[in-house]
């Protein structure tokens, strides 16, 4: 089959990978992907409760807390303001990427303002019991990655250089935007990126959004689109639906296309990634939510209150599956026509291009649509 050479970062100002529904998208194989293109990726937000895989080859990374531009030698990594830096966990996760043949050496930094937490703040809070490490130690051992990363980061845009920003977790569990309680400490939104690594907005350029094929959520809170049935089973176990930091199973659904909308409103997506588009090949049917009613009155939006939200019906589109492997395919044309009718549906809903569709693990196992 023919292929496509991979690209995707933007030739003037910062790249942005946003998660659009809540977490678990595969950020992480974008991430990597673009990161092999980019001279420096930074992560914004979020902390060591965050995670994603990346695959090479038969070497699987796990990542937590630092960017997945490590994995490219070339590229410098930073650790921004906005995230939350659990010390104790930093050194643990590098050392990990170290004995999978990752050499960080002098390409891995963290800002002099982001907020350092150890054990002892973990022990106050009552989630664990550790013996107390010195934290002195552990500060000193932190020194030699820590940057102005302001300054670092401006001058590196100012230079022309290829700056990739990953975001941590995704919209629906922003602080402020997300279904709140149900949600992380941080802002998740594209304004995260540019208070959490401070750099000012006009500094964006590309913003992509990364939607799963259907909908999946670790955790308590509203999740519409729901399936507590064989087809949440079968999207469970197909699509190995597990947290990478948690080892929790992930509630499995139909995709809905309000939460992307409500993501796509906020973030101001200039094209989208479709992840795990393959695990859908089995099924003779996929529906698709498209609208949220209430009382018989269709909701414009995504409502805030919960109580709310509890008792909506989920207006939905049902098209027919494709029942074809698409694992190899690497072009758009290559996928069979109801693949194709899936990806294009998605675009008309939220009015927003595709250009990369996962159909496997592997970094290879994206197809690639060149956008104009």
């Amino acid at each position: 089959m023919a292929s496509t050479k991979f690209t995707g970062m933007s030739t003037k100002g910062v790249t942005v990978v946003l998660g659009a529904q809540w977490g678990d998208e595969g950020k992480g194989k974008l991430s990597d992907i673009l990161s092999q293109e980019a001279d420096v990726c930074a992560r914004c937000q979020g902390g060591n409760n965050a995670g994603h895989t990346i695959v090479v080859g038969k070497t699987k990374y796990d990542f937590h807390m630092l960017p997945s531009g490590l994995v490219n030698q070339h590229c410098t990594s930073v650790v921004g303001a906005g995230v939350v830096v659990h010390v104790p966990s930093f050194f643990e996760e590098l050392s990990n990427l170290e004995k999978k043949g990752l050499d960080c050496t002098g390409r891995l930094f963290v800002s002099d303002r982001a907020h350092l937490v150890f054990d002892i703040h973990q022990i106050i809070d009552g989630l664990k019991e550790l013996e107390l490490a010195d934290t002195a130690i552990l500060a000193e051992k932190l020194k030699p990655y820590v940057i102005d990363s302001v300054y670092y980061l401006n001058k590196a845009i100012k230079e022309k250089k290829k700056v990739l920003v990953e975001g941590a977790n995704a919209l629906m569990l922003d602080l402020d935007w997300g279904t709140y309680p149900y949600v992380t400490s941080s802002n998740t939104t594209v304004g995260g990126v540019c208070t959490g690594l401070g750099i000012p907005p006009q500094t964006i350029t590309k913003t992509i959004g990364v939607v799963k094929a259907y909908t999946t959520r670790v955790g308590g809170g509203p999740f519409p689109t729901e399936q507590l049935n064989e087809i949440g089973e079968y999207l469970q176990t197909v699509g190995f639906e597990i947290g990478v930091t948690t080892g929790r199973k992930r509630r499995c659904g139909w995709l809905d296309m309000v939460v992307v909308n409500y993501s796509t409103i906020i973030n101001g997506y200039t094209s989208l990634n479709i992840t795990k588009l393959d695990i859908l090949d089995q099924l003779d049917e996929i529906k698709i939510g498209v609208a949220y009613e209430v009382d018989g009155q269709i909701l414009e939006g995504f409502p805030a209150n919960l109580s709310l939200l509890e008792r909506v019906e989920v207006v939905y589109e049902t098209v027919p599956g494709w029942k074809t492997d698409i694992s190899k395919c690497r072009v758009f044309e290559d996928l069979p026509v109801n693949a194709q009718k899936y990806i294009r549906r998605i675009e008309d809903l939220c009015g927003v291009p595709v250009e990369w569709i996962g159909v496997g693990v592997d970094r290879e196992d994206m197809v690639v649509i060149p956008q104009a």
